[in-house]
């Protein structure tokens, strides 16, 4: 297993039928680290992704998550579909998610993340308690691994996911930081929000964006490519240094079609690497 170097640059990829293709696909990009997505689709073939992985010597940081039903068309549906909010998809992706970190454990991966959805900022609220008490749940049995349970940004302004983050009372639940997510969703401004939640920040996304369009209310902002949109990429890592942060940057673009794919993420990884110096 290879050394992750600090502030090294990934790619966040969603997991393809063909794992040792998948991972020769994302190493043209001139990487060898990643984080794996996985969908509800997704057979959680441990043995095949694990020699994928030996056999390109690539070193997967974080396994996510991602759940049957959810849309991020705009933010009411995201806060109707997306994560542990919905009440009627909730025991199911609990189960699932249960057999994603086992996967990540099978994998040696240390970290598991996902969106846990719009967090209602009453606490007694009984979503509120019953998410609440699902993460916790969930946490507990990640520690069973020693795996980490990473909370995705961008669906709650910073210091009410701090709150949250602070209620659920896991030492082994931390934060994987997208500053674009903030930016889209309009939750806040990026480098703020990090100097808010930095101590527990374990993994960052490199992704770009513009806020949503205040004609349209309930819009999602748009991605833009790296260094080209509203979340000031040079300053976000100025702001990651100057924190501290030691961890890795994994590059998430939903942009262009599959034949320019492989260019854009290298084009993005050799931006991002010149950054960090």
């Amino acid at each position: 297993m290879r050394t992750v170097k600090e502030l090294e640059v990934g790619i966040f990829f969603w997991a393809e039928p063909d794992a040792l293709q998948t991972v020769r696909n994302i190493k043209r990009s001139g990487v060898s680290i990643g984080q794996l997505g996985v969908d509800a689709s997704a057979a959680l073939d441990a043995a095949q992704w694990k020699a994928a992985l030996e056999a390109e010597d690539f070193q997967l940081v974080t396994v996510f998550a991602a759940y049957d039903g959810e849309s991020y068309a705009d933010i009411p549906t995201v806060q109707r579909t997306v994560g542990f909010i919905p009440r009627a998809t909730r025991a199911a992706r609990e189960v699932r998610t249960l057999q994603v970190i086992d996967f990540a454990a099978a994998l040696g991966v240390r970290s598991f993340g996902c969106h846990i959805g719009y967090v209602p900022e009453d606490r007694i609220d009984p979503d509120y308690e019953e998410v609440r008490d699902m993460v916790r749940r969930i946490a507990d049995y990640a520690a069973t691994h020693a795996i980490t349970f990473c909370l995705e940004t961008g669906q709650e302004p910073a210091p009410l996911l701090l709150r949250f983050f602070e209620d659920v009372a896991r030492s082994n639940v931390r934060i994987n930081f997208d500053p674009a997510n903030m930016v889209l969703y309009g939750s806040g401004e990026p480098c703020e929000a990090f100097s808010l939640l930095a101590r527990y920040v374990a993994t960052v996304h490199a992704k770009d964006g513009d806020w949503p369009d205040p004609a349209s209310p309930g819009s999602l902002g748009t991605e833009r490519p790296l260094g080209q949109g509203s979340v000031d990429i040079p300053k976000f890592v100025q702001t990651l240094k100057s924190f501290g942060y030691h961890g890795t940057l994994h590059i998430e673009s939903g942009l262009h079609g599959e034949e320019q794919r492989w260019s854009y993420l290298a084009s993005a990884a050799s931006y991002l690497r010149g950054l960090i110096g």
